[in-house]
């Protein structure tokens, strides 16, 4: 499912029109991002949780060239299935 299948799944369960549903998922994405940005954990019982993992710089090399290069620390988002979902998923 793409973020235009969830407009319309939103419009079609809901009585908001296309451009609310719309506004909506947009909402709800913007405000995860920004918890995120943030360096908030977001946790919705039974479905998700979604945090930031830090890795710190380290010294890698060039596969190409076998130079060693410098790779910078870096924040990388993570998304953890919660229970509920896990069961439901294995059915």
């Amino acid at each position: 499912m793409n973020k235009l299948e969830l407009i319309q799944v939103l419009k079609d369960k809901t009585k908001l029109n296309k451009q609310e549903a719309s506004e909506v998922v947009r909402l709800f994405f913007d405000s995860l991002t920004e918890a995120m940005i943030n360096g908030d954990r977001i946790e919705i019982r039974g479905f998700c949780s979604f945090f930031i993992k830090e890795y710190a710089g380290y010294t890698g090399r060039n596969p190409k060239t076998g130079k060693t290069v410098q790779v910078p620390a870096k924040k990388l988002p993570f998304f953890k299935p919660g229970k509920e979902l896990k069961d439901r998923v294995d059915c």
